[in-house]
């Protein structure tokens, strides 16, 4: 069975797109933790990061890091933060976040609720920065 991820790669399931390559995506993460929260995906289906072949974990970081260096850029944070837990979606990806503490990335925290004219302006700003 496809995981969400996979309808998001398909264009089943829409997305606040940040940015694509032929083997990567970036998209806003709807649940966020802070503005700007982005996944970061292989489009591959792959369920544990660490089952991706070499060159497509090295490149995915790669491209993690172009997408992260925008979000710096562009967001109110001291760095961006990644956490990678791969429980939640059987999908391989990457979550970049901006923080300003060491208790920023804490998943039990609450989400924030944004608009989607909250997410549409977050995702210019980092399209632009890229």
């Amino acid at each position: 069975m496809a995981s969400i991820f996979t309808k998001i790669v398909k264009g089943e399931i829409p997305c606040y797109k940040i940015a694509e390559d032929d083997n990567f995506l970036a998209f806003l993460d709807i649940n966020p933790l802070a503005k700007g929260h982005t996944l970061v995906i292989p489009k591959q289906e792959t369920d544990y990061l660490f089952d991706l072949d070499d060159d497509l974990l090295a490149g995915l970081n790669i491209f993690a890091k172009k997408v992260a260096k925008a979000i710096d850029k562009v967001m109110d944070c001291k760095r961006v933060g990644i956490a990678v837990l791969g429980l939640e979606i059987p999908h391989a990806h990457i979550h970049l976040i901006p923080i300003n503490g060491l208790y920023d990335i804490d998943f039990a925290k609450p989400k924030l609720k944004l608009t989607d004219a909250e997410f549409k302006e977050i995702a210019e700003l980092i399209i632009a920065a890229l």
